[in-house]
């Protein structure tokens, strides 16, 4: 369960198009802060509050040097949800359905 909620938290992060668009940018290299607010247009409280649920997600990482902060793609953590997303979307022998305590005895019928 605990896989569920640390991927749940991601998706989350990336349950708001500007964040995903701030991804999406990020995938092309390190972006500095204020070249992501001069795509948005947004205020530099509201950049933050998006830079933090995907920092805190583990999907971006920031470094800061000076007065401003530089973004970038956690790779690792890029590259174990990609492989987190097509476990869960594909059929599998270790499929929770199939480990699941209780499970009703019609479920067989459906396989």
């Amino acid at each position: 369960m605990d896989n569920y909620a640390q991927y749940a938290r991601i998706f989350k992060a990336l349950g708001d198009p500007k964040r995903v668009m701030i991804v999406d940018m990020l995938s092309c290299g390190e972006l500095c802060a204020c070249k992501i607010l001069e795509k948005f247009k947004i205020s530099q409280s509201t950049l933050s509050h998006h830079m933090k649920l995907l920092c805190d997600s583990g999907i971006v990482t920031g470094r800061s040097e000076g007065k401003w902060t530089y973004y970038s793609l956690d790779e690792k953590s890029i590259s174990s949800t990609k492989r987190f997303l097509d476990a869960i979307t594909s059929d599998k022998e270790s499929c929770i359905c199939r480990t699941a305590a209780g499970c009703c005895d019609t479920c067989d019928d459906y396989e």
